[in-house]
């Protein structure tokens, strides 16, 4: 049986600070890493959370490795074979972030695994784990505090079907204010908005109604 292992990476801006994050879903329990650079790019953050899983891992060991990055899962499915052949050269020069991947091309080819790519930001809780988990990693290489992150619900990586969406329809004025505030909090837009969610379910209705009266901006009065 295959373990399941979801890696992400990113960078704001790109390219600037980064943090890669990985979430291994196994028998025994789930496994999660993450951590960051100061100077990088989203594709070697996406390559750093990559070889970070695999190195996890014996050799020999089967995974199955899925990735929001297209980058990554054609690096090694479509494209590693022939850079490989070309002593890791394109058409215009030297195969770009050459380093990692020929990390990657080794641990990878040491052990069983599968590549697949997922849709990113569409509803799968191990993804999303995942990039909160490179948010965190971003933060902490900023040198900023770590966040309070409760522990995510047990879902097991097989209850969870690939590809599969779940779009939800936010105000384009509403989208705009979360995006500005998870920069200034150092994390993205989806891991802002579950902390907020989480933050009104722990309150219950009640308290949140009464928050929400006290953040009520007061009408000016009339002249």
């Amino acid at each position: 049986m295959r373990t399941v292992v979801y890696a992400d990476g990113g960078c704001d801006p790109n390219p600037g600070p980064g943090g890669w994050g990985v979430v291994i879903s196994g028998q025994e329990g789930t496994v999660e890493l993450c951590g960051g650079e100061l100077g990088t790019t989203n594709n070697r953050m996406e390559l750093t959370a990559a070889i970070r899983a695999l190195e996890h891992f014996p050799e020999g060991a089967p995974i199955e490795m899925r990735c929001d990055s297209q980058y990554v899962v054609k690096s090694v499915t479509e494209w590693m074979r022939g850079w490989k052949a070309k002593g890791w050269r394109t058409t215009t020069g030297e195969v770009k972030n050459v380093d990692l991947m020929k990390r990657l091309d080794g641990l990878a080819s040491r052990r069983d695994v599968r590549w697949t790519w997922v849709r990113g930001h569409a509803g799968d809780p191990l993804n999303e784990r995942a990039d909160r988990l490179a948010a965190q990693g971003r933060r902490e290489a900023r040198g900023l505090p770590r966040l309070s992150t409760p522990v995510l619900p047990s879902v097991s990586a097989a209850s969870v079907p690939v590809g599969r969406t779940a779009p939800v329809q936010i105000d384009l004025a509403l989208g705009l204010e979360i995006a500005r505030a998870a920069k200034r909090a150092g994390t993205t837009p989806s891991a802002f908005v579950e902390e907020a969610v989480r933050l009104v379910l722990a309150l219950g209705p009640a308290e949140t109604a009464r928050l929400q009266t006290r953040l009520k901006p007061t009408p000016a009065s009339a002249a």
